[in-house]
C-alpha cells in the first residue's frame, strides 16, 4: 500500500496563478493519492512514478511546478507545504514555456533532485556538531527543512532539532529559487555543472548539494556564486566547463 493515500485537503478555492486551466481539468488516476501529501515528501514518489519536472513558479504562499511523462503534462499546486491540488494540463504548458532550452530545463530537473542530496548533507553536517542526535532529534530536523523548503508555516511549538532543520531549509529553498531564474539559466550549462561539482568539492559537500545563485560573463569566462546551503564560493569557469578558480565568497 502506498505510504500516500492521504485524504484530499479542502483547498479547491487556491487561486491559480500565471496558468491557464482547462475547463475539465482532472487529477491523474496514478498521482490521486499525493493530494495533501507534504511536498518534501510526495516530490520524490513524482518522480518514481515516472514523471520529469520541467519548471516551477511561485506566487503569494502558493508555488506551481510543471511535471511531465511521455505527452502527459502535470501541474502541481503546493501551498502551505502541501500538495493543494494535481491538475492534467495541456502538453505545451511542459514545453518549457517557449523560453527555455534543453540545458535550462537539465538545470531544474537536477535542482528537482537536489531537495533529497540537500537534505543529507544538512543533516550529516548538523549532526557532526551536535552529541544529542537520535532517531527523534533527525526526524524534527528533517520535518522542519522540508518545512521550509516548500513554503509550510513554521511551527513554533516545536523542537530546537525541528528550528535548525528549518533555518537550513530556508537556505536550500533561496539557492534553489535564485539558481531558477532566467539571469543564472543564462550561463551556459557545461559552466553550471562544472562549478557547481567543483563547489562540492571545496565544501566538502556531496555532489548535486551546489548551485549556481549569481553569474557574469567576464571577459570569455564566467564568474559564478555557487550556493552551497547557507555557505558560498565564488567559482570562475570558461564556457565549455573548465574551471580556472574557486575561493570564498
Amino acid at each position: 500500500m502506498s505510504p500516500f493515500k492521504i485524504p484530499v485537503a479542502a483547498m479547491a478555492g487556491v487561486a491559480l496563478l500565471g496558468a491557464s486551466v482547462p475547463a475539465a481539468a482532472q487529477t491523474p488516476p496514478d498521482l490521486r493519492d499525493l493530494v495533501g501529501a507534504r511536498a518534501g515528501q510526495a516530490e520524490g514518489e513524482v518522480q518514481n512514478r515516472g514523471y520529469v519536472f520541467v519548471r516551477t513558479q511561485e506566487g503569494g504562499n502558493s508555488k506551481w511546478s510543471y511535471w511531465r511523462r511521455g505527452g502527459d503534462c502535470v501541474q502541481i499546486t503546493t501551498t502551505d507545504g502541501r500538495y493543494a491540488a494535481i491538475d492534467r494540463m495541456d502538453r505545451n504548458l511542459c514545453d518549457g514555456g517557449g523560453s527555455h532550452d534543453n540545458g535550462s530545463n537539465a538545470a531544474a530537473a537536477v535542482l528537482a533532485g537536489a531537495a533529497v542530496i540537500g537534505l543529507a548533507a544538512a543533516l550529516a553536517h548538523h549532526n557532526r556538531n551536535h552529541d544529542d542526535r537520535d532517531e527523534r532529534h533527525d526526524d524534527d530536523y528533517s520535518r522542519g527543512y522540508q518545512d521550509a523548503l516548500y513554503g509550510a508555516t513554521y511551527d513554533r511549538n516545536d523542537s530546537e532539532a525541528y528550528h535548525d532543520g528549518y533555518l537550513a531549509g530556508e537556505s536550500e529553498r533561496s539557492n534553489r529559487r535564485a539558481s531558477n531564474t532566467d539571469h543564472v539559466r543564462r550561463a551556459p550549462w557545461a559552466a553550471q555543472q562544472a562549478c557547481s561539482a567543483r563547489a562540492d568539492d571545496f565544501q566538502n559537500r556531496p555532489r548535486g548539494s551546489s548551485a549556481p545563485i549569481s553569474v557574469r560573463e567576464e571577459g570569455g569566462d564566467w564568474r559564478m556564486v555557487m550556493g552551497t546551503g547557507p555557505y558560498r564560493s565564488v567559482c570562475v569557469v570558461s564556457a565549455d566547463g573548465r574551471v580556472r578558480s574557486i575561493d570564498p565568497y
